[in-house]
């Protein structure tokens, strides 16, 4: 009878044993497309995450807790964001989520976030527009990225243009975007006839008419220049078909604000030299932080055999946006002693990271962006980034565009709920 109960207290025991394990673990979500359109782009992002965790783990965790990463895949399918976002903060109790892409699945999970309190680190460059307690944005701002851009594309270093074509995918970041540089380029005298707006679907393919399109509207004497925010897979048919049509950068530049280092794997690059990104930070990048963070990616790739990466390892800007935003948020976490979301949002205030760009990253004091430099780069033959541009120094975000007229009065920071 003894043996018995004691057989039965150790199966018991063994029933509870996941759930005391699951105690001594911080659960960390991670929320990022491994399927569909976007796949090609937030892949790698899942895959950065939990190279930091390691690293974050191998120095002891946080709080003497090691960090478990909870991983799904939304699919590029934005309704699913939502519904995902929900499993990882109400069924798996994560204490924070890295993830998103698209503004379309950032927008869709924001109300799960607020309505939770719960923390969103968002690590590429977007519209800007908004503002949340819940969220930080690690990527670009538009003043950041998409006006630094066209500045120097109308600047005589960057050919003068006075003709812009704003092409994108179908949704809410490209259309925001370009809303913003249309009231930009009118605050610079370039009126609407000099403006083509174009835009396609997720996952479209053929690019033969707008190319064609592209090179008759650059054909009618003014210099003319293409801002493109198409996103995922569709990148590379457009630049294939830039190649075959012999669209080259010196007749009309395009400048890409969602086309890095990883979008570029699968383009033959040599048709595109010249034409041009925008980013945050490229890969090409010399200094010894960079280094250092290329080579930590590089060993992690090959030990974990990723696709791709493990025989052509890349670095890219979301990665690095990706890489700052939970090494803050572990310093966070220890600072504030607790991964409570008001005790951690208080203590990212001020944080700094040194930066794989060079910099010394920042997370601004109130509005939950990074103060970021800006460097423009032109497209090399083997899908590098030749710098030709930079900002001085860092610069600090404008959730809200100033060439919005609705925006004046707005506060840069969130509002308290």
């Amino acid at each position: 009878m003894l043996r018995r109960s004691a057989l039965a207290l150790a199966a018991a025991a063994s029933l509870f044993a996941p759930a005391a394990f699951a105690a001594d673990t911080i659960k960390v979500g991670v929320l990022h497309s491994l399927s569909g359109t976007m796949a090609i782009s937030e892949t790698v992002l899942k895959d950065t995450v939990l190279m930091a965790i390691d690293e974050i783990n191998a120095k002891g965790g946080l709080l003497g807790k090691k960090l478990e990463p909870v991983v799904v895949d939304p699919a590029s399918n934005w309704p699913l964001f939502a519904e995902k976002a929900k499993q990882l903060i109400s069924q798996d109790k994560v204490a924070v989520v890295f993830g998103c892409w698209t503004s379309v699945s950032r927008k869709s999970v924001l109300p799960v976030f607020e309505q939770t309190n719960s923390l969103l680190f968002y690590p590429v460059q977007y519209e800007g527009e908004e503002l949340s307690k819940n969220v930080f944005y690690t990527g670009a701002a538009p003043n950041q990225q998409a006006i630094p851009a066209v500045e120097y594309l109308m600047s005589k270093d960057g050919g003068g243009a006075k003709r812009f074509v704003l092409l994108g995918t179908d949704y809410v970041y490209p259309r925001t975007t370009n809303k913003i540089l249309r009231a930009f380029l009118h605050s610079k005298g370039i009126k609407d006839e000099d403006i083509m707006e174009e835009y396609t679907p997720f996952g479209h393919s053929d690019y033969q008419s707008i190319i064609a399109k592209i090179k008759k509207f650059s054909a009618e004497g003014k210099k003319t220049a293409v801002v493109s925010t198409i996103n995922g897979d569709s990148n590379v048919p457009f630049y294939k078909e830039l190649g075959n049509q012999g669209l080259k950068a010196t007749d009309v530049p395009v400048v890409a604000f969602s086309v890095g280092e990883e979008e570029l794997r699968g383009v033959d690059a040599k048709p595109l030299v010249g034409h041009l990104a925008a980013w945050n930070y490229f890969m090409s990048i010399k200094n010894p932080a960079n280094d250092a963070f290329i080579k930590k990616w590089s060993d992690y790739a090959k030990a974990k055999g990723i696709a791709g990466h493990k025989d052509k390892p890349l670095t890219n800007d979301p990665m690095e946006a990706t890489y700052i935003g939970i090494n803050m948020w572990a310093q966070a976490v220890k600072k504030a002693g607790s991964t409570d979301t008001d005790k951690v949002i208080a203590a990212m205030a001020g944080q700094t990271f040194p930066a794989p760009s060079g910099i010394t990253s920042k997370m601004d004091e109130k509005n939950h962006h990074l103060h970021k430099s800006v460097f423009i780069g032109e497209v090399k033959a083997d899908g590098q980034f030749n710098v030709v541009w930079k900002t001085p120094g860092p610069v600090k975000a404008q959730p809200w565009s100033p060439y919005i007229p609705e925006n004046k009065g707005k506060k840069d920071e969130p509002e308290k709920k």
